[in-house]
């Protein structure tokens, strides 16, 4: 019986049936092919895996923001069921983190309704290991989350959704794809100019050769979750790296074995990514009715929600790991490592203040 084709094979024979495809249809092929994409294998986490990410990185990310969590709760009245939704859990270690320090609020835990949006199913099953005393449930969708108020987490979700990318060239703006040159994948441009109006004014006039990336599909999933959350009661957390405002340049990037690697060499093998544009999401938000609150940096954010007091608690209770607790809070909150490059994104219902946004 002959092997199966791999992803890769899949995406040539793709493109020369069909013709190029564009760098959106590339990165969700690579990512959530049904059967082949990176994120159906084995668990990418860790120092075994391509990346490491911050909940992985320390405890005190997900006490911090199992801190902001109930704090909306809270202001919210403490209402009898709340839903909790966590987009891409990676091993479930964030929440862990946070409802250890969550449900220790009176009438947190009986409020809560736990729903896990996830497809990889190595991880599936390590977040049920660590979740399952919360009866989590996993959804496919964001139309299944319950009637009452939303709390949404999203950390390192939203960069690994497809983006499309458009050059300016001297025509004009054309669509970036991925096609076959002497049977190798590279880039190439659709030979159709977009008109004008379709860019967005911060980039329409941008100079030749300029790149700009559209994630549709986050702004998509935003939207969504905030009709929702408009409707029913809420908040959005966005933990991302990426830009304020919308903004040309190119962000695609893949990730391998925690080093840069080829974004068209390995497809299925291989973890892209791209910086978000949190201005977007911030417009898809505004648009179904939350309050966008001013972006901050992950220090920033971690700073204001006692990091610094956590780590000293931390220290104290454990001398031997205290030099180890300074280093992992300083990866979290350190110019030159992830406490500027990431950005904390909130969008509440009207009347909420979100802790970690304001002084």
């Amino acid at each position: 019986m002959p092997d199966s084709p791999t992803l890769p094979d899949l995406i040539d024979m793709q493109i020369r049936t069909t013709g190029p495809m564009s760098v959106a249809t590339y990165m969700g092929l690579c990512l959530t092919h049904p059967h082949k994409g990176y994120y159906k294998g084995a668990d990418p986490l860790g120092a075994a895996g391509d990346f490491i990410t911050a909940p992985e990185i320390s405890q005190m990310f997900g006490e911090l923001v199992g801190f902001f969590v109930v704090n909306l709760w809270q202001q919210m009245g403490q209402p009898k069921a709340c839903t909790l939704l966590e987009l891409g859990p990676g091993r479930g270690t964030l929440m862990a983190d946070m409802l250890r320090v969550a449900c220790r609020a009176e009438g947190f835990r009986d409020a809560l309704d736990l729903r896990l949006f996830e497809t990889n199913p190595a991880l599936i099953a390590e977040q049920n290991a660590r979740l399952e005393a919360y009866d989590p449930n996993w959804i496919q969708g964001f139309d299944t989350v319950g009637d009452g108020p939303l709390l949404v987490v999203a950390n390192e979700f939203f960069d690994a959704l497809p983006i499309r990318q458009f050059v300016r060239t001297t025509q004009g703006w054309h669509e970036r794809v991925v096609g076959l040159l002497e049977g190798r994948r590279a880039f190439g441009l659709s030979p159709t100019p977009l008109p004008p109006s379709v860019m967005p004014d911060a980039v329409a006039d941008a100079a030749p050769n300029a790149i700009y990336e559209a994630a549709l599909a986050g702004t998509e999933v935003m939207s969504r979750l905030a009709h929702t959350v408009s409707t029913q009661g809420g908040a959005i957390l966005a933990i991302d790296y990426g830009y304020a405002m919308t903004q040309t340049g190119e962000t695609l990037q893949g990730i391998r074995r925690h080093a840069y690697a080829d974004v068209l060499a390995s497809p299925g093998d291989t973890d892209l990514s791209a910086h978000v544009d949190f201005n977007a999401l911030g417009d898809a938000a505004g648009k179904a009715g939350l309050t966008v609150h001013p972006l901050v940096s992950q220090a920033r954010f971690l700073d204001r929600l006692g990091i610094g007091d956590r780590a000293k608690a931390l220290g104290l209770a454990n001398p031997g790991a205290a030099a180890d607790i300074a280093a992992a809070r300083r990866r979290l909150t350190a110019p030159d490592q992830m406490g500027d490059l990431f950005k904390a994104f909130c969008a509440a219902s009207p009347g909420l203040v979100p802790p970690g946004f304001s002084p």
